[in-house]
């Protein structure tokens, strides 16, 4: 039986695609299949960033598989580690993950790019929370996107469930970048070529500061850092990359990172 996901590795890259024919939808065997995947990337020493994408030039994921839930699937199912898409609840994911929206993004598609580090679209790219419409709640993105936008511009997508287009999303902030479909995943792949190289440890230390951070105040925030309470941050204050950053600098050289 095909997989709904298949993988494409180069180097410290790991490139994962929704391929599940009409429309890329998640059900809850192919929830499971992507937390597998997307534990064995974050534990893989020899990966630094990955690059989720749909298959086709339509849709990159519509969430949740109506279909699948018409014949049987639980919507508080198991979607296995990470939760659905198993990327949103992944605990200590502290490697970039890039999001190459090539198409239709919405309800739980929308969520799944929402827990991308960086946001890459096709300039038809559309997105929408349509769950609304359904009679149900979008649970991740009702938290996640008033902290990522304006309060009154996320209610008003929440409630409404309303089609927006990159123009809109990349005016919100709510995307990184627009490019002509053709060359999007070009550069998703000359953005992870970029962050492959570089200093890994910091990278981790980046993404659990941030974790940390959300909901704290600053000064509390600060002294964990200062203080080296952050396993990610301890681990890199006492790294060779530390030291290989200041040698580098020194020396008017490019460093070498080696993770460790």
């Amino acid at each position: 039986m095909t997989s709904p996901i298949t993988t494409r590795r180069e180097g410290a890259i790991l490139e994962i695609t929704l391929d599940r024919p009409k429309a890329n939808a998640i059900d809850l065997a192919t929830s499971r299949i992507m937390g597998e995947i997307f534990a064995s990337f974050r534990d893989d020493p020899d990966l630094r960033v990955a690059i989720l994408t749909g298959a086709g030039e339509k849709f990159f994921c519509p969430g949740w598989d109506l279909k699948a839930a018409a014949d049987g699937d639980a919507v508080d199912g198991d979607y296995g580690v990470g939760g659905f898409g198993g990327l949103q609840e992944l605990r200590d994911m502290n490697k970039p993950v890039i999001a190459a929206v090539n198409g239709i993004a919405c309800g739980g598609g929308l969520e799944l790019a929402l827990s991308a580090d960086i946001i890459l679209a096709a300039d038809h790219a559309t997105f929408a929370l349509p769950e609304i419409r359904s009679g149900t709640v979008a649970d991740a993105a009702s938290v996640k996107l008033p902290k990522r936008i304006p309060y009154h511009i996320a209610m008003e997508l929440l409630l409404t469930g309303r089609w927006f287009d990159t123009t809109e999303a990349l005016n919100w902030g709510l995307i990184n970048h627009v490019h002509p479909a053709a060359d999007l995943m070009n550069q998703a792949w000359d953005m992870a070529r970029l962050l492959a190289s570089g200093p890994p440890l910091v990278y981790a230390a980046i993404k659990e500061v941030v974790r940390d951070a959300e909901d704290s105040k600053f000064q509390d925030a600060m002294n964990r850092i200062t203080n080296r309470q952050l396993a990610t941050v301890d681990r890199l204050y006492s790294s060779e990359d530390q030291l290989e950053g200041a040698r580098a600098f020194a020396e008017k050289r490019d460093p070498v990172w080696k993770g460790r």
